[in-house]
């Protein structure tokens, strides 16, 4: 009987010991890439859900790529090969004097260079209207001169006549290396 209950012991430390090695090194690390598998599954999920929803501005960001494409297109031709300073000058003198803007003061500053662009700081004077410096405003920015407006002074004038004496510094750039004009 002594044999028996020994077999019997035998048989069941065996048993238990085949349950806890099928636990410990087939049921757990099963359990284990189940749920690694499931976190990538639910992570790939949120992606596709993701890009599911940004896919509905896709068009839009489209069409603002193209906007920027075609309002950058000319850049380059907006920066002159040459220098041609007093041409520019010479244009922007004859905006103020079509805006009726007076007391025109133009000057020139330093001339900054880069290894692709020059720029020339440039402080523009008048005195007018608002109305009339607006417009001219409007005309410079539609030049075909690439014009980095800095800093406008608008001052009302004293005796309250309704004219503004305007103070604007200004850049205007050209391409390094260039021919001065």
């Amino acid at each position: 009987m002594l044999f028996r209950e020994r077999q019997q012991t035998v048989i069941c430390v065996a048993a238990g010991a085949m349950v806890l090695g099928f636990v410990l090194f087939r049921y757990v690390p099963l359990q284990k890439k189940t749920w690694a598998l499931e976190q990538t599954r639910a992570a790939k999920k949120l992606v596709i859900a993701k890009a599911s929803i940004e896919r509905r501005y896709l068009p839009a960001l489209k069409e603002q790529l193209l906007t920027q494409q075609r309002v950058i297109k000319h850049y380059e031709a907006n920066i002159p090969e040459q220098r041609d300073l007093g041409v520019f000058l010479q244009r922007i003198t004859s905006l103020m004097s079509e805006h009726n803007l007076e007391e025109q003061q133009i000057q020139p500053g330093k001339e900054i260079g880069t290894e692709k662009l020059n720029c020339i700081p440039v402080t523009i004077q008048c005195r007018g209207r608002l109305e009339e410096i607006f417009k001219f405003y409007s005309q410079l920015r539609e030049l075909d001169r690439l014009v980095r407006v800095e800093r406008v002074e608008l001052v009302n004038d004293s005796d309250f006549k309704g004219e503004v004496k305007m103070q604007t510094k200004a850049s205007i750039y050209y391409r390094a290396g260039a021919k001065q004009g």
